[in-house]
């Protein structure tokens, strides 16, 4: 798939807006990035080879950067975010930029590393394959996304309070993409040896209301295209968060969110990697091979 035939479902230059209004007590919302963060830098122990050459694609305040320092052979990490007061935030090795657009130049890093970032892109299957054209050859790219059963709690209860309330339905929590989609497009977009798998955190809060805040601290909330363009009223909200207590209270009062991770990891192709047999090479006849598990 190219830009030309992605669809547009976000409202880019919101998720900005929004992102740049997080700035200032992001580090009061920043849970989940960090949580995330330890884990994608987790999985980058598992790679033993060193990356001099790093990009940190949607960097947010750069928290990604600090757990990586010092560790991987990372030489230098340019932080790219979308919100230039985030990219202000990051580093010293920073750029405003939108990752449909990058602005690097072909084989420039040993290793792209995202947290939480692309799930807001429109052209994923676009953004993909720049990763990969700026990725040098055996580069490796690891990524975490927010996956579709993200939030499904707050999805269900402020469907149903604006059928209650409004007597129909828009858009009030993003989309988000399917581990069963992910695999595929990083296929496409011409990753070698692509793994994605999924992990599930659960957030306690007292209320539907402190979710929604610390959402909002986050940058994350809803920036679809076709939402409705004023905001939710407070019978709405209070319908949604009564649902939300009724039907997701944990024995202790409070209420539980949850929020899926997508891991993606995959290599810029190179003619050192392990490579599939041609149809027709194996060793040993078919018939030969079931006999044996008999």
């Amino acid at each position: 798939m190219t830009t030309s035939d992605s669809m547009t479902v976000f409202d880019r230059a919101l998720v900005r807006r929004r992102r740049d209004r997080a700035v200032p007590a992001f580090a009061e919302h920043a849970f989940l990035f960090e949580e995330v963060a330890d884990r994608l830098a987790d999985r980058l122990e598992d790679v033993v080879r060193p990356f001099p050459m790093a990009l940190d694609l949607g960097s947010h305040d750069g928290v990604m950067g600090r757990i990586l320092k010092g560790r991987k052979g990372i030489e230098r990490l340019i932080a790219c975010d979308l919100s230039p007061a985030f990219a202000r935030q990051a580093g010293s090795l920073a750029v405003a930029a939108d990752e449909e657009f990058l602005p690097f130049a072909p084989e420039t890093f040993d290793l792209v590393v995202s947290n939480l970032s692309l799930h807001w892109v429109n052209d994923l299957p676009g953004a993909l394959v720049q990763v990969r054209q700026a990725l040098k050859p055996d580069g490796f790219f690891c990524a975490a996304m927010l996956g579709g059963e993200t939030l499904l709690e707050l999805r269900r209860c402020l469907y149903e309070a604006e059928m209650e309330v409004s007597g129909g339905v828009s858009p009030r929590v993003s989309p988000f993409a399917e581990i069963r989609d992910i695999g595929g497009l990083m296929q496409r977009a011409g990753f070698a040896l692509p793994v994605v798998d999924s992990d599930v955190l659960t957030v306690t809060y007292s209320d539907a209301f402190k979710l929604m805040r610390d959402l909002r601290g986050m940058g994350e909330t809803n920036a679809v295209l076709a939402r409705r363009k004023v905001p939710a009223t407070r019978a709405l909200l209070f319908e949604a968060a009564r649902r939300y207590a009724e039907q997701y209270a944990e024995p202790d009062g409070r209420i539980h969110a949850t929020f899926q991770v997508l891991y993606l990891a995959g290599w810029s192709p190179h003619e050192s990697q392990q490579q599939p047999l041609k149809p027709g090479c194996g060793q040993i006849p078919l018939g030969e091979a079931l006999k044996s598990v008999k």
